[in-house]
Formats: C-alpha cells, sequence, structure tokens
C-alpha cells in the first residue's frame, strides 16, 4: 500500500507534530511503501525569510531522520526538488471550482489568527491534492484539521477523472482518533501560529520552563480535579502507561495534589521519551553530507513517479 504525507518547515517541530503526525509516518513505513515531504512551498505562505526556510528546511530532515524516517524504506525528499508538482498544480487548478475553496475552513482559521490574506494562503489545498495526486497514493495520513483538503482532493480526483478519464487514484485519509487534537501550553491547538509549543528537540531547561508554563484552572490543591478537561492531563496521557494514567487520573479525583506536582511528572516524561532521540540526532549532525545525499537519492525516486503520473495527465488534457 503506497502512503502520502508531508510537513510544513514553518518551525521547528513539536508535540503535535510528533504525535499528529510522525509517530504515524514512522508506524506506517515498516508495512508499506511511502513517500514523505519537506513541504518547503507550503511554507512560503507564511515563511518570508529565505535564511529561514533554509534553515527550517535542513532542522525538519534532521529531526525526521533522528525520529526514526528510515530511507531505505521511505522516499523521504524536499517538496521543491520535484517540479512536476507545481505543474501539475496549475492543471489542477482550472478545475477547482472558487466556491469549493472558499468553504475550506484552514483559510477562514488563518485569516482569523492574523495571517495576511493573500492567494497561496487561499489556493493551498490545490497544491496540497497535487502533492497528493501525482504519487498516486492510497492513503494519507493527516491531522484532524487537514481532513477537509483530503475531502477536497479527492472531490478535484474524481472532476479529473470524469473529465479526461479514470487517471488518478482516490486517496483515503489516514487519522489516528486518540491523536486528532494534542493542545497547546494555553489549552488551543498545540500549533507554531498560536506560540503554544513544547517543541521536540528543545533543551532540558527551555522543556521545563514549557511544560511548568501550560495553563491550568485554579482548583485549590486540596480539592478533586476534572482531568477530563485538563490540558495537562492530555499531554500526560501522551507519555503514560495505562497503570501510569489510571494512577493519575485518581489523583485527579482524590484531591490534595497541585498541578505544579504534574507538571514535574511530565516534564521527566517528555525528557526520558526523547533521550534517544536527541542522542541519534546529535550523531546525524556530525555528518552533514548524510543528510544532503539522503534528500537527493529521495527527490530522485520522487521525481520517477511523479513524472509518469504528469506525462499521463498532459495527454489526457492535450498538452501533449
Amino acid at each position: 500500500m503506497r502512503v502520502l504525507s508531508g510537513i510544513q518547515p514553518s518551525g521547528r517541530l513539536h508535540l503535535g507534530n510528533y504525535f499528529g503526525a510522525i509517530k504515524q509516518h514512522i508506524e506506517l513505513q515498516a508495512k508499506n511503501e511511502c513517500f514523505y515531504f519537506i513541504a518547503d512551498y507550503h511554507a512560503l505562505t507564511t515563511v518570508r525569510k529565505a535564511d529561514d526556510l533554509r534553515k527550517f528546511s535542513q532542522e525538519v530532515a534532521i529531526d525526521y531522520l533522528a525520529l526514526g524516517i528510515d530511507p531505505q524504506k521511505t522516499v523521504f525528499f524536499r517538496q521543491s526538488d520535484v517540479p512536476e508538482v507545481p505543474e501539475l498544480t496549475w492543471i489542477l487548478t482550472n478545475l477547482m471550482p472558487l466556491g469549493l475553496l472558499e468553504r475550506c475552513h484552514s483559510y477562514k482559521d488563518k485569516i482569523a489568527h492574523g495571517v495576511t490574506p493573500h492567494l497561496g494562503v487561499f489556493a493551498y489545498p490545490v497544491l496540497m491534492a497535487a502533492d497528493i495526486l501525482i504519487y498516486k497514493p492510497d492513503l494519507v495520513p493527516v491531522g484532524k484539521d487537514q481532513k477537509q483538503h483530503i475531502e477536497v482532493t479527492r472531490d478535484l480526483a474524481i472532476k479529473f477523472n470524469t473529465a479526461y478519464g479514470e487517471l488518478f487514484k482516490i486517496p483515503e485519509p489516514h487519522i489516528l482518533p486518540q491523536y486528532a487534537v494534542i493542545p497547546g501550553v494555553d489549552g488551543q491547538k498545540m500549533s507554531k501560529s498560536y506560540k503554544n509549543t513544547i517543541d521536540i528537540f528543545c533543551s532540558e531547561a527551555e522543556l521545563r520552563k514549557r511544560v511548568m508554563s501550560i495553563k491550568t484552572d485554579s482548583t485549590p490543591v486540596e480539592q478533586p480535579k476534572d482531568h477530563t478537561k485538563c490540558s495537562l492531563f492530555a499531554l500526560y496521557e501522551l507519555f503514560a502507561t495505562p497503570d501510569e494514567k489510571k494512577r493519575m487520573e485518581d489523583i485527579y479525583r482524590k484531591g490534595g495534589t497541585g498541578y505544579g506536582a504534574v507538571k514535574e511528572e511530565l516534564f521527566g516524561k517528555i525528557r526520558d521519551y526523547f533521550k534517544p532521540y536527541h542522542e541519534r540526532r546529535n550523531s546525524i549532525l556530525a555528518d552533514p553530507a548524510y543528510v544532503a545525499t539522503t534528500l537527493r537519492e529521495g527527490a530522485g525516486r520522487a521525481r520517477d513517479a511523479a513524472g509518469k503520473t504528469l506525462r499521463e495527465v498532459k495527454k489526457a488534457v492535450g498538452i501533449i
């Protein structure tokens, strides 16, 4: 089964990225043919400094490899190294209903949070559709907030197939419900846009600072607390065993323990969980050529697949 997904290099990777996407990516590569890309064209919608984009793209590559992406099993590459994708984007743009783009909630959400409205933000789903359809995947693992974009992709593929013949595979979204929304330190969805993240590869001092800043309610220490409405508990259960989760639920119900003690335990959980990945990352940093070679080889394999699809598309629409 072929799997396709991408991640934007718009800043440092955080727990929301890991549990919402990366963890799935790593697990899926064991039994599937996976294509994972660094979506640097998508990042242009928000990243305005060239040095930042280069830096973020390199860091995402290093972080993915450190966290377990295996380039021997997985096609791992930069989006911009596959020029067939923007070419397909233009072809698909001519089939995209304007009303469908206007209904996309991600555009409305970004505008509501201060992102300057421009065509790139508005037409983002068309480029995402090209990213997906050009590799003809069966599954597309995404966060819950991206599910609508997969629906747009499916609609666009059906429109193309109806107009020009059955060329595109209709992909299915792959979402793990338990990781649908990872809360940030302020209780909202964890997102770089909201500046509420806990970064995967931050220093131990920064990790402690971020965990201790997690927003909680004003329930007194001695009083019982509702773990079902607590973002601190929601983060804790990502790292806890079933027995540890049950013990913490009992602590919340009983009362007598402050949120500070829970934060200390969460800090230790996150630190210990990612410690082996920190060590792997340090070894990758010591060999810069490894990252460059991995991305170059991945781009070659991606272009082989993308080029085949684009030739079929151009022939179908009359370009060839």
